[in-house]
């Protein structure tokens, strides 16, 4: 006993440690599981036939391969059209609200701002309380938004939670690379855009992340803005093909002889279609989400 107890004293770990970080292992790889099979299945079953689907429900191992759902889902010209108009909104809302949220939470760290605590109440409120659905959208019609993408990016490109994340960040770094700008001559401007944010990156791709993520599955003002179908996004479009309208209509024209590819195996093509670009982001801002997410969410 002796000697294991020397042994934890110099290595540092016993082995509540050792359990505990197993446990933590466990569950996490569990969630990991849990999360991971919908996707594998939704996949598996847009690349297998009908058939092997009724035969085997729950296989997560295709059988069989075909792309037939895959090439009738491009050949829809309404997921096209989605595509143009999630990217629009995505990437361009996106970039207005990193560039709005710069300039806006550079000001409101300076504690020499004058009415600064009265701005953030203002913007704490609204985390809070919203006008509501019916005058958000008498507001679009006055601005003669409807069926305008701009009715979706505006709304959403600066929110209090990634306001206050990026204060925090700004707060966070070092006054001393500030002063040493303003005195060898640079102007306030300068400062942000040569000295801070530089150093902002990791929040910026975290939030970034957060921002074109929500864009890209923006849903809900999707359908009480926009009633030309052109003018949908993904997410309504595909939408349509779950509630197997468009999935029947994607069909429609076929020879009699042709081989009509089941609704089922449609909606599951489609689904991979729409959520594989998005997923594709993470691995490109893997190693500036976690730093970001930490350091922004620390007020000191």
């Amino acid at each position: 006993m002796a000697n294991l107890a020397r042994k934890k004293n110099a290595i540092g770990i016993g082995w509540d440690d050792i359990s505990l970080s197993g446990l933590a292992y466990f569950i996490s790889g569990l969630f990991a599981i849990m999360c991971v099979i919908p996707f594998i299945y939704v996949i598996v079953y847009s690349l297998s036939p009908y058939s092997e689907y009724l035969k085997n429900p729950f296989s997560l191992i295709p059988n069989k391969i075909t792309f037939e759902a895959y090439e009738m889902a491009f050949n829809y010209q309404y997921l096209w059209s989605g595509y143009k108009n999630t990217i629009f909104i995505a990437v361009v809302g996106t970039i207005c609200s990193m560039i709005l949220l710069v300039l806006t939470a550079y000001p409101l760290t300076k504690n020499d701002f004058k009415g600064r605590k009265a701005i953030m109440t203002l913007w704490i409120i609204t985390m809070f309380f919203s006008g509501g659905m019916i005058p958000n959208y008498f507001l679009m019609r006055s601005l003669n938004l409807l069926n305008n993408l701009w009715a979706i990016v505006l709304p959403g490109l600066l929110g209090a939670y990634n306001l206050i994340l990026m204060m925090n960040y700004i707060k966070g770094l070092p006054t001393s690379l500030e002063e040493a700008a303003l005195i060898d001559g640079a102007n306030d401007l300068q400062v942000l855009f040569k000295v801070v944010l530089p150093l902002c990156l990791p929040i910026l791709a975290t939030l970034g992340l957060f921002t074109i993520v929500g864009y890209w599955n923006t849903y809900f003002s999707s359908i009480i803005y926009l009633t030309k179908r052109e003018k949908w996004p993904l997410q309504l479009v595909l939408r349509e093909i779950v509630f197997e309208s468009a999935a029947n209509e994607m069909q429609q024209g076929m020879a009699a002889e042709e081989r009509i590819v089941q609704p089922f195996t449609l909606k599951m093509s489609s689904i991979v279609i729409a959520t594989l670009p998005i997923m594709c982001v993470y691995p490109f801002l893997q190693k500036y989400f976690m730093a970001g997410l930490v350091l922004g969410g620390v007020k000191e």
